[in-house]
C-alpha cells in the first residue's frame, strides 16, 4: 500500500484520500456535515458537564456552540446556492 505524506503530490490531501477533485459544492457539503457533527459534540459535552466543569467551561462552550451554528448556517446557504 502506497501512502503519501501530507504536502506530497498525489491523492492524499489533508490526511484524507481523495478519489479526484471534488466540486466546491461537494466540498462545502462535506465541511457542513463535519461542522454539524462538531456542533452536536459540543452540545453533548455541555449537557454532560459536572457542576465544577460547568462553572469552568460553560460560557466558552456556549459561545463556541453559537459560533459553530452561525458558521454552519452560512455554509448551508452557500451549499444551497451552489446547486
Amino acid at each position: 500500500m502506497l501512502v503519501l505524506a501530507p504536502g506530497s503530490s498525489g491523492p492524499y490531501e489533508s490526511g484524507v484520500w481523495q478519489a479526484g477533485p471534488m466540486s466546491a459544492g461537494a466540498e462545502l457539503t462535506a465541511v457542513s456535515s463535519s461542522l454539524d457533527e462538531l456542533t452536536k459534540r459540543v452540545q453533548r459535552i455541555l449537557s454532560e458537564l459536572s457542576p465544577q466543569d460547568e462553572e469552568r467551561y460553560a460560557s466558552d462552550l456556549l459561545e463556541l456552540e453559537r459560533t459553530l451554528g452561525v458558521a454552519n448556517r452560512r455554509l448551508e446557504r452557500m451549499v444551497a446556492a451552489s446547486r
